[in-house]
């Protein structure tokens, strides 16, 4: 069996983690490690706290690890993976509408060209009949 975890905190940490509890404006995953954080530094054993939060008792130690390794920086999740999308759905329509309404036919190099030069989002001919694609 491992040895027992525990985190203590300051009086204002403290504090801090108990406005988390309430603070509607951050994520729930970031207010439930606050209070995980704070029952620990309470004296609440890991095993309680993982049943307390219906949580894997691994869950809690990983949280209470970031907590030790990050401060409060590591109550909230790491950035997502991918880029960020560049287009917007009117441009999609925008693209639809002149695939409809147009006389002319174009590839997706031609929607890619006057994608850029009308609306200034640069998307390659591949990234459009993705989107196109999916779009139905």
């Amino acid at each position: 069996m491992g040895s027992r975890l525990r985190v203590f905190l300051t009086v204002e940490q403290d504090r801090t983690m108990r406005e988390f509890r309430t603070a509607d404006y951050l994520p729930q995953r970031v207010r439930d490690r606050a209070e995980v954080i704070r029952l620990n530094a309470h004296g609440w054993t890991v095993a309680k706290i993982a049943s307390y939060f219906a949580w894997n008792v691994e869950t809690v130690r990983v949280t209470l690890h970031r907590w030790q390794q990050q401060g409060l920086g590591g109550l909230w999740d790491a950035p997502k993976p991918g880029g960020i999308r560049r287009w917007q759905e009117a441009d999609m329509r925008y693209l639809e509408d002149c695939l409809r309404n147009d006389p002319q036919r174009y590839n997706a190099k031609q929607l890619a060209q006057k994608l850029e030069q009308d609306r200034h989002i640069q998307l390659s001919p591949q990234q459009i009949r993705q989107i196109l694609r999916e779009r139905g």
